[in-house]
């Protein structure tokens, strides 16, 4: 016994001084998160790629929103698209604005379809909360725009959709 305390320590003390190389994904999202704001566009892509492979919602709308604008990544609107999508089937508000725009306002998206467009704003108008106020009242003017430019028929399908949609799990 007094030889496996000694062996236990030298274990203990091994492991406490061994770095956590593994970050939580929130940790990796922060780090990423600051790394765009200091414009490390290498790295705040590289950590976003990552956990959008992995099917992460909000690594996927970063990811996607660096597409759309072209920073730290060639501009490619169609994987853009594909990233808010992905994101959005999940139930992410952001997400789901990001691509109801694309899709009514011919953003990378063609052809433009008003229908689809408005299912996916009015689900991130519901989804958003009070910290997203911005982006809240920009969505509904974007819906506004968009109804005054369909018909009745147009729009109770829109709706019909918007009540039958359901999130999916992760998409990996």
């Amino acid at each position: 016994m007094k030889s496996l305390l000694p062996a236990l320590l030298v274990l203990l003390v091994a492991a406490l001084a061994t770095p956590a190389t593994a970050q939580s994904y929130e940790d990796q999202m922060r780090q990423a998160a600051s790394a765009y704001e200091r414009k490390d566009m290498a790295t705040a892509v590289r950590i976003w790629k990552v956990w959008a492979a992995k099917g992460e919602a909000e690594a996927q709308t970063l990811l996607g929103a660096m597409y759309w604008s072209g920073d730290g990544v060639p501009r490619n609107l169609n994987e853009a698209a594909r990233l808010y999508l992905a994101a959005a089937k999940q139930g992410y508000a952001r997400a789901q604005n990001n691509i109801g725009f694309m899709l009514g306002f011919g953003e990378g998206v063609p052809p433009r379809d008003d229908i689809e467009a408005y299912k996916w704003i009015k689900l991130a108008i519901d989804g958003y909360t009070a910290k997203n106020q911005d982006r809240l009242d920009q969505a509904r003017k974007d819906l506004a725009t968009l109804s005054a430019r369909m018909n009745p028929a147009q729009i109770a399908e829109a709706e019909r959709r918007v009540r039958a949609w359901k999130p999916v799990p992760k998409v990996r």
